[in-house]
């Protein structure tokens, strides 16, 4: 399978998503990026097995530009399974598989990752079509907050991480959302289909 930057899904990736094979899109969208120049577009679908998310981030990185493909896996629960990205940031590739076993243990490139056994959800600092799979698994009601941590990954960095993050929910398409230590705050719009509209200074849906 083809990626953006001339990377493949490998053939582990392959067997990852083979329960996949029925699948029906649910959703789409395309966002442009507001602190450099950038746009992002990503799809979900839904199977018996869960949700998947697939997308495509090409934006102007301090190293050069960007091409990142990347894709999320959750259970019907909201439970990351696996994710990847491959691509490329300016000259150097990316290419890079975690997976969430049902033991709890987080791999990134199949080498364990200790500490992060209490965690579930995966989140990618790139694109805000990962903020999806965390407000559906908290189904937060309006007045309502919740303070969660969850797996980043910065590919520019290369490892996993742990970022604090609140989501307090103001009204039925606004939430205050907060990550201290990136430092990031601002009230983020959402859609009808629940992926975000409107991402102070970072990210705008166009369609």
């Amino acid at each position: 399978m083809q990626d953006a930057g001339g990377d493949c899904f490998t053939s582990e990736d392959a067997a990852n998503v083979a329960v996949w094979e029925i699948q029906v899109q649910v959703s789409s969208v395309l966002w442009r990026r507001l602190d450099t120049p950038g746009h992002d577009v990503c799809r979900l679908e839904k199977s018996d097995a869960g949700w998947k998310l697939e997308g495509v981030a090409v934006f102007l990185h301090e190293e050069g530009p960007a091409s990142l493909r990347y894709r999320i896996a959750c259970d019907l629960t909201w439970r990351t399974i696996n994710g990847a990205v491959h691509g490329y940031l300016g000259e150097r590739p990316v290419a890079i598989r975690i997976n969430h076993a049902s033991d709890d243990q987080w791999t990134f490139n199949e080498a364990p990752v200790a500490g992060f056994e209490h965690l579930i959800d995966l989140d990618f600092s790139f694109t805000p079509s990962s903020n999806f799979f965390q407000l559906q698994r908290l189904d937060l009601k309006v007045g309502e907050g919740r303070d969660m941590d969850v797996v980043w990954l910065d590919p520019a960095a290369g490892i996993l991480q742990k970022l604090p993050q609140r989501y307090e929910r103001r009204s039925e398409t606004k939430y205050i959302y907060e990550a201290p230590t990136v430092p990031y705050a601002a009230e983020i719009e959402i859609r009808p289909d629940g992926f975000i509209r409107r991402y102070p200074d970072l990210w705008e849906a166009e369609g």
